[in-house]
């Protein structure tokens, strides 16, 4: 049963506050820095949520529509007027468009919701995996900026929560495969979930429970998520249970976007 988009709306909420309350006080000086994202300063961070808002705002009106999803061709032009903007009004409007946006979502009644489809990204997206989306860009691109000035940030618990459940289809795309040959039961807290990661020419990531004679990781569900994200450096990597496996050599493989 797919999961009711309220809570995703939620969370979407609670990231968008916490992208406010971390970005909202910088200074110039602060916007210049050099956000998470090594090629990215907060500025440039916070320009791309802001034009991926705009972007995700013609997804949901095309879809209310049944119309097609917005292609390539607008999103050039959109990406192209947030680089011209400068550090402070890339913030600024930033946090605008992600209101506005995050209204919109918030915004439709139970016909829109039931109604709304679009073909996008090869996948039939429904309002839920729009939100589910939204989320996984915004929750981890928040960390980004908030470890920047904090460095024992966190990803908010109520968006790993929801976002433990497509990790086993986000693997798929994030993995850069090492061709080694390996096994891990990965055990996480907070929640609690248990998973085989396998690797090889090719990587996944599975439920499972109570395999036993293999690899183990246990680490927090927070860890996971950034783990499969590129952001678990040593310096941001919480205290965790490595048994007959590297973690330097699951990072390789999951170097980030």
């Amino acid at each position: 049963m797919e999961t009711s988009p309220d809570p995703w709306f939620g969370a979407l909420r609670h990231s968008h506050e916490r992208l406010v309350s971390v970005a909202g006080p910088l200074s110039p000086d602060q916007l210049e820095q050099r956000s998470y994202a090594s090629e990215w300063s907060i500025a440039q961070v916070l320009s791309h949520l802001g034009s991926q808002a705009e972007i995700f705002a013609q997804f949901l009106a095309a879809g209310l529509a049944g119309q097609d999803p917005p292609g390539p061709e607008t999103f050039g032009p959109i990406w192209a007027a947030w680089n011209a903007k400068t550090p402070h009004a890339q913030a600024s409007d930033a946090l605008r468009a992600d209101q506005a946006t995050l209204e919109q979502f918030e915004s439709l009644d139970d016909d829109q919701r039931a109604r709304l489809r679009l073909q996008a990204f090869g996948m039939d997206l429904d309002v839920t995996g729009l939100a589910r989306m939204r989320l996984s860009e915004h929750a981890v691109h928040t960390w980004d900026v908030a470890v920047a000035i904090d460095p024992d940030a966190t990803i908010e618990p109520d968006a790993v929560a929801l976002l433990m459940d497509m990790l086993s289809q986000f693997v798929d795309r994030a993995a850069k495969p090492d061709g080694k040959v390996r096994r891990v039961r990965v055990v996480t807290t907070d929640p609690q979930r248990s998973f085989v990661l396998e690797t090889g020419p090719a990587v996944t990531l599975t439920e499972a429970d109570g395999e036993e004679g293999m690899a183990e990781l246990r680490l927090p569900a927070e860890a996971l998520l950034r783990l499969l994200y590129g952001r678990l450096d040593p310096a941001h990597t919480p205290p965790v249970e490595a048994k007959g496996v590297d973690l330097d050599e699951l990072r390789a493989i999951f170097p980030g976007f």
